[in-house]
């Protein structure tokens, strides 16, 4: 990608990387990098990255041809202009583009959001309670960011270059706080290289649901690097029901808040009430209690409550002040939101699509369901077989109705993606099979009665579908609703024909 600093001042590499190595000069003065050789341009450096995919140390010719005044690399290169030799070129490649942006998180006050699920929903609370406080506050997450990320990549985390301009332009604005969502990817491939958080949240660690290899275990390591970005004055917040998280109690050198529903924590709740719109739970901090009444419903959902006020707490916000924040968000899009359309059963949309993400928004929903629950499902295609069997299983043990469709097909045959979550029914029989994702929506809503609970998991807050190679434009909510309100109308005009005595098809119901 082009250089986003371009403008900026010269950054001294040895000043930057004291313990690095110098071939060919004993500094080079930097100004603008890039890790693209075809995008290089005369005076950049040429970053030489590694990773599974490609060699950057294979490009470094290509760069200077293009006009690379020098490179940073991790191993010894042939090349007619000066070179840093530095341990790992990703680590080395965050912390020069924050340096080249001027270093903008150092003026902020900075919060980063790791673990499995919740991240999203977590970041946007702490930024809602920051805001009570008329603070100015920038979210980096898979629904916000002030730099456009990737069209084409789903993960939440920018590059480090984007990162870092992110954090310049909030600063520009004059925010004084920044929520960045750090996704495993992210933390892996070191894009976070070069931050300094005053608070890290590691929400829960589960295995991977993006690498079927994965193991909880390796899956926690990766997790665990939010840590080591942590600034000297800085803290942690755990949730101590998460088995997973509970070995990093023991293993952190900084200071640590923990929360919990089960077992003892410095802050905890207990739910009060909950129904199908809203659900009420204590927060209990010390001696202090508030409740906390939220539309936004489940377990997992107050765990994400818990991991912001603990943030807030720490960082002097009063509690009356936490619970207002809390409360503003009332939905999220695609995180269990509530379509209301006047229909006498409840119809949700959830990006769920992990094992565990689909167990936690099921398991929420039976709770506040007094009749069936109906779910849609799809497997998204050329993504992730080995977890299709599991996505069957949890939908066959937590619904009463379940729907199998299809979701970003891509090239793969609809009914190949189906196969491969009914190959976790024990009773397939049971599943409906509904190829056409639109079909699908209709038939389970149609099937809905007064009390009946439809969720529609998979999509989320998605707008297109991946079919051939084509993205075509799809929302599931839209469908929904649009579905819903025809019923409505339907409904309305049985309901005037019946006055007349003209015999009508009733659609609720």
């Amino acid at each position: 990608m082009p250089p986003l600093f371009d403008r900026a001042p010269a950054v001294s590499l040895r000043d930057l990387f004291p313990q690095a190595r110098f071939l060919g000069g004993a500094d080079i003065q930097v100004s603008s990098c890039v890790t693209d050789a075809t995008a290089c341009q005369p005076g950049d450096l040429f970053v030489a990255l590694l990773d599974p995919e490609r060699d950057g140390h294979e490009e470094v010719a290509e760069a200077v041809r293009r006009g690379a005044a020098g490179g940073l690399a991790e191993r010894l290169i042939v090349a007619p202009v000066p070179t840093c030799l530095v341990g790992d070129t990703r680590t080395a490649h965050g912390e020069l583009c924050h340096a080249l942006s001027g270093n903008p998180g150092r003026e902020l006050r900075l919060a980063g959001i790791a673990g499995t699920h919740g991240k999203t929903v977590t970041s946007h609370l702490l930024a809602s309670i920051l805001r009570q406080c008329d603070l100015g506050v920038g979210v980096i997450s898979s629904l916000s960011s002030v730099a456009p990320l990737t069209p084409s990549s789903d993960d939440a985390t920018p590059s480090a270059p984007q990162l870092a301009d992110s954090l310049r332009r909030m600063t520009l604005a004059g925010q004084s706080h920044a929520i960045v969502e750090m996704s495993a990817a992210g933390l892996a491939t070191r894009r976070v290289a070069g931050l300094g958080l005053d608070a890290a949240i590691l929400t829960n660690v589960r295995r991977d649901p993006l690498d079927a290899n994965n193991s909880v275990v390796r899956h926690r390591r990766v997790q665990a690097r939010l840590f080591e970005h942590l600034n000297p004055n800085g803290f942690a917040v755990l949730n101590v029901d998460d088995a997973a998280s509970q070995p990093l109690l023991d293993k952190l050198k900084h200071p640590v808040f923990t929360i919990g529903m089960r077992n003892e924590a410095e802050l905890s709740a207990r739910v009060i009430d909950r129904q199908s719109y809203e659900q009420t739970f204590l927060l209990e901090a010390g001696p202090e209690a508030w409740p906390v009444r939220t539309a936004m419903i489940g377990d997992h959902h107050i765990y994400n409550c818990l991991a912001a006020a603990a943030v807030a707490l720490t960082w002097g916000i009063e509690l009356d002040t936490i619970v207002r924040g809390l409360e503003a968000v009332t939905k999220l899009p695609g995180r269990l939101e509530r379509l209301d359309c006047g229909q006498p059963f409840n119809v949700y949309v959830d990006a769920a699509r992990a094992p565990d993400a689909l167990t936690a928004a099921l398991k929420s929903i039976r709770q506040i369901t007094r009749g069936r629950v109906i779910c849609v499902l799809g497997a998204e295609g050329e993504r992730c077989p080995g977890i299709r069997p599991q996505l069957g299983r949890v939908v066959e043990r937590l619904a009463h109705v379940r729907v199998l469709t299809s979701d970003n097909p891509r090239h793969e045959a609809p009914l190949e993606t189906i196969h491969g979550l009914l190959d976790g029914f024990q009773r397939p029989q049971d599943a409906l099979v509904r190829p056409d994702r639109l079909a699908a929506i209709e038939w389970a809503l149609s099937q809905a009665r007064p009390g009946d609970s439809v969720v529609i998991a998979g999509k989320g807050e998605a707008k297109f579908q991946e079919i051939t190679g084509q993205r075509l434009a799809w929302d599931d909510r839209r469908i929904a609703r649009d579905w819903l309100y025809a019923a409505a109308r339907a409904e309305s005009h049985s309901s005037a024909s019946s006055k007349l005595g003209v015999p009508t098809l009733k659609i609720f119901g």
